[in-house]
């Protein structure tokens, strides 16, 4: 086994010459030492930090016993679901069991129980809180700290579309001492120095807390009026549903505010849960320490084959967070709004290390990130800008949109001895893309795996108005572009849409299918809406309410609608 993972049990702590672990980290997917996995991120930077961290990776649900595996840790427990929410890695966003889990061994979302059987889900449905709970049962004296993507989105009053009803902070309904949202290096830290020094967890950036309400009373008493934000309460929203929306609307205001403030939120309970401001995001030096701290870049041996592993082995993420702020996607609010890009030269020694792996074969697989060309991008008025959205309904003004620095990125990677192809995976602005044609150029000749993939999501501009993403003909002008830059070099180009969305009707989605058709833009992959936690679009979901301008609006509910919109395009992949 490689010395240099982390520890998952009494046995490799003894290697090491460790009699306990400062904390421990429990996630719902298999332990996989990659920057591409939140925990290792975490992990590795604690131990940067001089702590000693141990893995426990995807335990059983059913008892506590998992949860002993490296003893009594001196600090905290750090407790997520892993890269996805719970609910989303096991149900389709029509509430079909998964029959695969990328995340798990061989793919197998279950696991062997007695006598061959298997005895349930690898992660069970809400996992922060199932695991909050059996650690308290093993160790109920142990600080235990929540993060990660369903903890960070979870955070307030949310909607379950397994359950198909709100449900309460996860903070609140897990009892965890602290929930860290958004990218968690800060706080974590944070969280562990404090522990070591014997100070308490209140009022640090990019956490939240539980308050009684005695407790909130002095603290709104305290503050000026205007300084927290109140959301509305359980009671205001299960007496006015609407009021549900307006709750995503003024966490979604403060997520991008140029100066936010705590924002505050009555539960069930009577418990107030208390968000801080987020935390300062990294500098472009701290992230490229971050990235080049010594992962192994391995799947535990415990753990055997996991396709997740497979898809990112030899990946490179260049930047973090995303200016976008679609209504149906959760990257600006975990990540955060403000872009933080690598620099070229931290990025060339992480290929270098991947290059001397010993299965790699020449291909980077992805140089990339949540939106792979805003790379580079900056804004001057970074924390001082009042503007929500950078990019919807167009690119701002300030923006200083620039292809170079990603084309040189591209050239530089591909350039190093050892590497034969680099490729570009993750997603790729359209509207960014027609504004550096070089870039696309470049893209689509020297750095796309196949086809290059696009995602409009939707054509029609009522829609993705509600989607917040542009229209107005931006993919007519992305194709006319793009096509005139392919002839003759045959990349293909292919599109991922949505179907379902709320505000989407049938008539929309014939009206997307006979303008696909028009357009010569063949159908890959499309997905049914899914109303996840901590989104806008969610938000209209519940409501039947535009996020824009609350008027109501259709929204597909019953399967046999959604249905309806999926075999449009259906139809539509036949015939190709």
């Amino acid at each position: 086994m490689n010395s240099n993972l982390l520890p998952i049990n009494r046995a490799e702590m003894a290697r090491r010459g460790w009699d306990h672990v400062d904390v421990a980290l429990v996630t719902a997917d298999a332990y996989i030492d990659h920057p591409s996995f939140g925990v290792s991120l975490i992990a590795r930077w604690l131990e940067a930090h001089g702590y000693k961290v141990g893995i426990i990776a995807q335990p059983r649900h059913d008892r506590p016993d998992d949860f002993k595996a490296l003893g009594r840790p001196r600090l905290f427990f750090g407790v997520t679901s892993g890269n996805l929410d719970s609910v989303v890695a096991n149900y389709t966003g029509n509430c079909r069991v998964r029959t695969r889990d990328a995340y798990s061994p061989d793919g197998d979302p279950y696991f062997p129980g007695q006598h061959g059987k298997k005895a349930g889900r690898r992660r069970p449905d809400r996992a922060v809180i199932r695991y909050v709970n059996l650690i308290r049962q093993a160790f109920g004296d142990v600080p235990v700290i929540a993060g990660g993507l369903e903890a960070s989105l979870r955070r307030f009053i949310h909607y379950d579309y397994q359950q198909e009803r709100l449900r309460g902070s996860i903070l609140s309904d897990s009892k965890a001492d602290l929930l860290v949202y958004g990218m968690g290096e800060r706080a974590v830290l944070e969280a562990a120095d404090r522990l070591a020094a014997g100070r308490g967890l209140s009022g640090i950036a990019g956490t939240c807390e539980r308050l009684g309400p005695a407790a909130f009373g002095r603290l709104s008493a305290s503050a000026l009026e205007g300084q927290v934000v109140i959301l509305p309460s359980w009671k205001e929203i299960a007496e006015d549903p609407a009021r549900f929306l307006d709750a995503e609307l003024m966490v979604d205001a403060e997520a991008r505010a140029a100066a936010p403030r705590p924002i505050a939120q009555q539960q069930k309970s009577g418990i107030w849960v208390v968000q801080h401001p987020r935390a300062r995001a990294l500098s472009q030096e701290e992230l490229d320490r971050l990235y080049e701290l010594p992962y192994s870049r391995m799947v535990h041996p415990a753990f055997g084959q996991v396709p997740a592993y497979r898809m990112i082995r030899h990946s490179v993420t260049v930047v973090r967070g995303c200016s976008g702020n679609c209504a149906f996607c959760a990257i600006s609010r975990h990540q955060g709004p403000r872009v933080v890009s690598r620099s070229p030269s931290s990025v060339m020694r992480e290929i270098e290390a991947v290059s001397k792996m010993p299965d790699f074969r020449g291909t980077i697989t992805d140089l990339g990130g949540p939106t792979a060309n805003l790379y580079g991008i900056e804004c001057p008025r970074i924390g001082r800008c009042s503007r929500r959205d950078c990019l919807y309904p167009r690119p701002c003004p300030h923006l200083k949109i620039s292809g170079r620095p990603f084309r040189e990125l591209l050239s530089r990677a591909a350039g190093l001895p050892g590497v034969r192809h680099v490729f570009v995976s993750s997603g790729l602005r359209m509207d960014l893309l027609v504004k550096t044609p070089g870039l696309l150029a470049q893209i689509m000749t020297r750095h796309t795996p196949g086809a290059l993939k696009i995602a409009p999501e939707h054509t029609e501009d009522e829609v993705l108005s509600l989607m917040h993403k542009p229209g107005g003909g931006l993919l007519e002008r992305f194709l006319a572009l793009a096509r005139g830059l392919e002839r003759g070099r045959g990349c293909e180009i292919t599109a991922y849409l949505m179907t379902a969305h709320p505000g989407c009707t049938l008539s929309h989605t014939k009206a997307m299918a006979r303008k696909l058709r028009r357009l010569r833009l063949p159908v890959r992959q499309f997905q049914d809406f899914t109303p996840t936690p901590g989104t806008l679009s969610t938000a209209m979901y519940v409501t039947g309410l535009d996020c824009n301008e609350k008027r109501p609006i259709y929204v597909a509910r019953k399967g046999s609608e959604r249905r309806a919109q999926r075999k449009v395009l259906e139809a539509l992949m036949k015939r190709r």
